[in-house]
């Protein structure tokens, strides 16, 4: 599992992720104390662990499930403009209230992979693209 400096790395458990299943993962402490957890709070550890065993430090920062608009666009380091506008289009499910725009972090979340998944076709459909274009 790769940590990269700067890069922000959310993870949310929905409800059903949250479950201890008996025979999982543990936690172990340093006096051989276990304690059972979700199979993705280890996938965190794991994450934690590689960032910290490449010398990079860590910030856990707990979010809320719903967060203002401006507020997800900083969790995951998008442009608070892109974010609305994804919103303004439909893309991202918005509550509007007279505190704000309020978005749940589990939408933002599945739009951020999508976007990422998008440009990073858009990159291979341009590199394949060039590719082709260079034995003529």
């Amino acid at each position: 599992m790769d940590a990269m400096p700067g890069r922000p790395e959310v993870f949310l458990l929905e409800d059903d992720e949250r479950v201890v299943v008996p025979g999982g993962p543990t936690l172990v402490g340093p006096h051989g104390e276990r304690r059972e957890i979700p199979a993705k709070v280890y996938d965190v550890m794991r994450f934690v662990e590689a960032a910290l065993l490449q010398g990079l430090a860590v910030q856990v920062t707990p979010l809320r499930s719903e967060l203002t608009i401006d507020e997800a666009a900083d969790a995951i380091e998008m442009d608070r403009d892109e974010l609305r506008l994804y919103a303004s289009r439909g893309d991202l499910p918005i509550r509007s209230s007279e505190y704000g725009d309020w978005v749940r972090l589990a939408d933002v979340l599945a739009l951020n992979a999508r976007v990422n998944a998008e440009r990073e076709q858009a990159l291979q459909a341009m590199a394949e693209d060039d590719g082709s274009g260079a034995g003529r």
